[in-house]
């Protein structure tokens, strides 16, 4: 499994229009399920439930969701894509939460980077 450990790698990413948009639009086509140009929650929280990501995550820390807390977890995720509150995310709102998301995590893996540099010094 490769592991990111480089914000730089992601703000390169980001900061390549053309490969950038491309990425965002074939993920964004692969959660589109019934092609109608938008992405519902039901199409979102299919994908969040069959990555097992957070719920994996959650339960690493013996952090135990109910099923009504994990589906508003998936709920909370959902708005921060959904920018018009019109309950559905289309394109651009989901290139634009993508855009802040992996830049947060970048941030994130720069910071985790500078404290390894503090560290060996």
């Amino acid at each position: 499994m490769f592991l990111l450990r480089n914000g730089a790698i992601i703000h390169n990413f980001l900061g390549n229009e053309h490969t950038f948009r491309a990425s965002v639009k074939k993920c964004f086509a692969g959660l589109d399920a019934d092609r109608d140009g938008y992405i519902s929650f039901a199409e979102m929280a299919r994908e969040l439930m069959s990555l097992r990501m957070l719920k994996t995550s959650l339960g690493v820390d013996g952090i135990a969701l109910s099923h009504v807390e994990f589906r508003e977890l998936h709920r909370d995720i959902f708005a921060g894509f959904d920018r018009e509150g019109n309950s559905v995310v289309g394109l651009e709102e989901f290139e634009e939460e993508m855009r802040v998301m992996l830049k947060a995590v970048a941030g994130c893996l720069s910071l985790s980077e500078e404290k390894q540099k503090r560290a060996k010094i």
